[in-house]
């Protein structure tokens, strides 16, 4: 009963995305060339430019690129990025890095959020398990593959990657994403305007992993 529960609510966010999908490529369709390459980027000089401004091999996943590759988490979205070496060591762990040098404690890629870095001070590398965000709050994720120590420090000698979160005035609704594939589950936002010029928001996520193997019973 269960089992034949979850398939139709499968069913019904499946309908109703591909509903909203439509909507988004319809919508695309009406921009011109100038609009579509109109990208905004900020980490490679710390100010607003266009992607087609930059002296940086810089590239940019949007939040409609995240939500088409059906990604659940950062590692998977971070995919698509053109010459990054994106490995998954097993189940939770992850080896990400540019130009090469790439390994479970890689230390050459700066790795921010928001503009703040998320390198553990224990091996100066990412935890990439820890990073487990609800992709939806994920406004845009820009990566830079070269080097970029003269504006970000020298951690910065493969490049840089500047995951940019929405901001909360733009999360006041609630909201639902289900996912599934080797691992399903679901995440949960809410937000609130606390007064005029102050919001807050609050998320949960939760999933589990299926069971490949089975163990052999005696």
């Amino acid at each position: 009963m269960l089992t034949l529960r979850l398939l139709l609510l499968i069913i019904c966010l499946s309908s109703y995305l591909s509903n909203c999908y439509a909507d988004e490529t319809e919508g695309l369709a009406q921009l011109s060339i100038e609009e579509l390459m109109n990208s905004k980027v900020v980490s490679v000089t710390r100010t607003e430019q266009q992607l087609t401004d930059t002296a940086a091999a810089a590239y940019v996943i949007t939040q409609d690129d995240i939500r088409r590759s059906g990604a659940t988490t950062i590692p998977e979205a971070l995919r698509m990025v053109p010459g990054l070496h994106v490995a998954r060591i097993s189940a939770t762990r992850w080896a990400i890095s540019a130009r090469g040098f790439n390994g479970l404690v890689a230390d050459k890629l700066l790795v921010l959020m928001d503009g703040r870095s998320l390198y553990s001070p224990i091996h100066k590398g990412v935890y990439w398990d820890v990073q487990d965000r609800v992709l939806d709050d994920i406004e845009r994720i820009e990566v830079i593959r070269g080097p970029g120590a003269s504006v970000w420090g020298a951690n910065a000698v493969n490049g840089v990657i500047n995951i940019i979160t929405k901001h909360t005035a733009d999360t006041q609704e609630s909201d639902i994403t289900a996912f599934g594939g080797d691992k399903y589950g679901a995440a949960l936002r809410k937000g609130w305007q606390l007064s005029e010029q102050s919001q807050a928001r609050v998320y949960g996520k939760f999933f589990t992993r299926r069971q490949f193997c089975q163990p052999a019973r005696l």
